[in-house]
């Protein structure tokens, strides 16, 4: 039979009013008492009702995490969202609190889902792990002054939003600055996401590189309809382009693929650096060279920002940079003619 309030009372000679109180971590209640009363819950294999717990003190114990809307192959795949989703479960077991996923096919449906869990008490706050522009979302956090960290740069209002991110554009900067050292000077950017802030970032540090090492700087190759896959091979013809910053590692096994179904060998015909650095990257061959942007240390502070929002903690500074690593591996190869 399990043990209740009462049966922890009597155990340790208090009131079931000052078990509760404990329970919540009432400030009335000496470190002493409470100290006792949390041996003998431990002893005695008690765990308290959490929703009775969380209707005291009006808090649900509980974040989630947003996902982007889940509306391709790429997306429903990508690791480095199931990467993060452990990271902020782990971050959050530290602090006692549970994690729940907000996701949906559209925009419209997550923006129903998000504001259905908070009206609901459902969670405390969010963390959001995309950022896009005119993002529903997003507007409906801010307006509402709803506790929520972005892991990204804000598309809008930067300086009410606390966000963690990595320098991206320096990442696309040195991404392109090591083909370049490798001998390319025809170089494209390729993606699959056009909307998106990282990508706006990642392609202006490739345009940055390239100006300054006085090389042509291409539009952005963005392979976001069936005809632009079918006319890959037209646009590395049209270019004569030898080598790829692509914007993540799912996408760079997906161009590989492309690349081989039209004739052409990573990296022999074409060289590719991606980022992210994700499982993927070691999964076939040839390895992705790639930048690890850290997903542990970003999902890790996207929580601890989160609960300070919540516990109404002061939040120093509202961006927070986290480090990254060029990994190189096996799909950069220098030019012959380098």
């Amino acid at each position: 039979m399990k043990p209740t309030v009462k049966d922890v009372a009597k155990k340790a000679n208090v009131s079931p009013s000052t078990v509760s109180r404990v329970i919540n971590d009432h400030p009335s209640i000496s470190d002493d008492t409470k100290e006792k009363v949390r041996k003998i819950m431990q002893e005695m294999n008690y765990f308290p009702n959490a929703a009775a717990r969380n209707l005291g003190k009006q808090k649900a114990n509980a974040i989630a995490v947003i996902l982007p809307p889940l509306d391709s192959k790429e997306r429903i795949g990508n690791p480095f969202y199931l990467e993060l989703i452990n990271t902020v479960n782990e971050a959050a077991h530290e602090y006692q609190v549970t994690t729940a996923i907000a996701s949906a096919k559209t925009m419209e449906a997550l923006l129903a889902s998000v504001m259905r869990m908070y009206r609901q008490q459902q969670v405390d706050g969010f963390i959001l792990s995309y950022s896009e522009n005119r993002d529903p979302v997003a507007e409906y956090l801010i307006a509402n002054k709803i506790p929520f960290t972005l892991i990204g740069r804000p598309a809008q209002q930067e300086s009410a939003v606390t966000y963690i991110d990595n320098d991206n554009q320096l990442l696309g900067k040195q991404a392109t600055e090591f083909l370049i050292q490798k001998g390319h000077q025809k170089i494209l950017f390729a993606s699959n996401v056009d909307e998106e802030v990282l990508f706006f970032e990642r392609y202006f540090g490739y345009q940055e590189a390239l100006m300054r090492a006085g090389l042509t700087t291409f539009p952005a190759a963005t392979f976001t309809k069936t005809e632009d896959f079918t006319n890959f091979p037209n646009l590395i013809k049209e270019t004569e382009a030898t080598a790829l910053v692509v914007i993540d590692d799912v996408f760079a096994l997906r161009i590989i693929q492309l690349a081989n179904l039209h004739g052409l060998v990573v990296p022999d015909d074409l060289s590719l650096i991606s980022f992210n650095n994700s499982i993927f990257a070691t999964l076939v061959h040839p390895y992705l060279t790639t930048v690890d942007v850290d997903i542990t240390d970003l999902g890790h502070l996207a929580t601890e920002k989160l609960i300070d929002q919540i516990q109404q903690k002061p939040v120093h500074g509202s961006q927070l940079v986290v480090p990254h690593e060029l990994i190189q591996r096996e799909t950069v190869i220098a030019r012959k003619n380098a």
